[in-house]
């Protein structure tokens, strides 16, 4: 099912599934299509990919859009998908780039809160005692290198429906995972993450230890702390086609090691 409604799972039931930063290549598409499989196999409340479904080189296109959205198709379970710098950031036209991902991701069910306006990606479902929400946060510095304007506006939203989610899980009194793109722990001059880690410092403080991060991004496995009170999780990408299985056991978030 794509990025159908997620419904709401028991704290001590819910299962879930990341992914991020592949497939790469024809070969990848191929070692997809098999973690599928293994994916299938399991009992799974729904399944997150957190961006970057091909290389900047594939993703730009519209074809390789239609045939990922075909492939995630084949997954039983409900899906999410997050846009990834190479699907639109690092595209010759941006923006043209990310309406076209919206037309072919953005979900249709109701059951998924999405963020009011045109950022269809901002979204958030509550399960298993956790507040999970997505950011459209994509790598390459945040498009602010490119396109300051566009990054300054996006950012805008995206740290109203951070703060809009933080304040709705406090009062309901969960956990909150955010889920992206970008890994903003990379800096480079003109930072376009700044303002995103000082929220997550805050929270991180403020909520001592019920929030986390997920991305991708870097393609290489974390499963740390950058940031006190803020536990990360980042995702393995190509070459390596894995997928990360989640569960809530005692009252707690944990992740398995990558499957491949």
């Amino acid at each position: 099912m794509l990025l159908a409604g997620c419904a709401t799972a028991p704290a001590e039931g819910l299962v879930f599934g990341v992914l991020g930063d592949t497939p790469y290549s024809e070969g990848e598409v191929r070692r997809l299509d098999a973690l599928i499989d293994d994916i299938n196999a399991e009992r799974l409340d729904f399944v997150v990919h957190v961006g970057d479904i091909g290389s900047s080189k594939l993703a730009c296109n519209d074809a390789w859009l239609a045939e990922r959205r075909q492939q995630f198709a084949r997954i039983k379970h409900k899906l999410v998908v997050i846009p990834g710098d190479n699907e639109w950031t690092d595209c010759k036209d941006p923006l043209a780039r990310l309406a076209a991902w919206r037309k072919a991701f953005c979900p249709v069910s109701l059951a998924v809160e999405r963020q009011p306006g045109e950022y269809c990606e901002h979204m958030r479902w509550e399960a298993g005692a956790f507040l999970f929400i997505t950011l459209n946060v994509p790598g390459s510095n945040n498009n602010v290198r490119f396109n300051p304007g566009e990054t300054a506006r996006r950012m805008q939203a995206v740290l109203a429906w951070l703060d809009e989610s933080a304040a709705l899980a406090q009062r309901k009194k969960l956990g909150l995972v955010v889920m992206m793109q970008a890994n903003p722990f990379i800096t480079l001059p003109r930072d376009g993450y700044e303002a995103l880690r000082e929220r997550l410092r805050r929270l991180g403080e403020t909520y001592g230890g019920r929030v986390m991060l997920v991305h991708g991004d870097t393609h290489t496995y974390h499963d740390d702390e950058p940031m006190p009170g803020l536990r990360r999780l980042e995702t393995w990408g190509s070459p390596i086609v894995s997928w990360i299985r989640g569960a809530v056991d005692g009252g707690e978030l944990r992740f398995g090691l990558p499957r491949y």
